[in-house]
């Protein structure tokens, strides 16, 4: 089942157009990765489907439901989760009160405290810390952890790992493994490639503002023409 299609997706940034064409497919339950260089749009993709930045033209449909030009707020009801580069708590309030704060008007249908704690031991040791006071790590652990308690359906997770130490790195890959297994279905932008070919399925490289590539993971991994052409890897 087709959970999120991109066709023909153009978008821009004033008159610096970026997305010119992007279309894509994920399954539901996949857990896929966008690939490409500095400045390729795959941020800009995320802040597409999210409704951050609404498209000049091309059609996005998650669930089968045309959501291109909804609001964000709208998109997030519907169940389309999105953890931002600069990962989005509050850093004024504590892990705790992160975690309680009602996310996109969904309610605390998703996981409960418990099964966050058991799952993110590391959040329930901080718990009574404010996010300010939270590591790099951290943060992203807590930033997750919101949109598994709001029951989102799709998670667009940008650049989980950048500077991040490589055991956290490798915690990340472990949280999102079981995340998949849970039955979320993850879009990840990563520039760490190696990250990426651990835990993803299959890959859809951008190049260009569209995307030019689209393989499973093990093609990736034996295709070095395409790795060193779009990637530069």
């Amino acid at each position: 089942m087709t959970l999120l299609r991109l066709e023909e997706v153009h978008a821009a940034y004033d008159e610096s157009q970026v997305l010119t064409g992007v279309s894509l497919e994920i399954a539901k339950g996949e857990l896929v990765t966008l690939l490409g260089r500095n400045g390729a749009g795959k941020t800009t993709t995320l802040r597409t489907i999210m409704g951050l930045l609404p498209p000049l033209s091309g059609r996005i449909s998650f669930k089968g439901q045309q959501i291109s030009g909804l609001v964000p707020n709208r998109i997030a009801k519907l169940g389309v989760g999105y953890v931002p580069e600069e990962r989005g708590i509050f850093p004024s309030l504590t892990v705790s009160e992160n975690l309680m704060f009602p996310s996109w008007g969904r309610g605390e249908t998703g996981w409960s405290l418990e099964r966050i704690y058991h799952f993110f031991p590391r959040l329930h040791e901080r718990a009574a810390h404010k996010g300010s006071q939270l590591s790099g790590g951290e943060q992203q652990m807590l930033a997750i952890a919101r949109i598994l308690r709001a029951k989102m359906d799709l998670l667009l997770l940008d650049e989980p790992t950048e500077g991040l130490a490589p055991l956290l790195v490798e915690t990340i890959g472990t949280i999102l493994k079981e995340i998949k297994a849970s039955g979320l279905t993850v879009l990840l932008v990563e520039q760490n490639t190696r990250f990426a070919c651990q835990i993803a399925e299959r890959h859809h490289i951008l190049y260009g503002g569209r995307i030019v590539h689209t393989c499973s993971n093990d093609e990736f991994m034996r295709d070095m023409d395409i790795q060193h052409k779009y990637l530069g890897v």
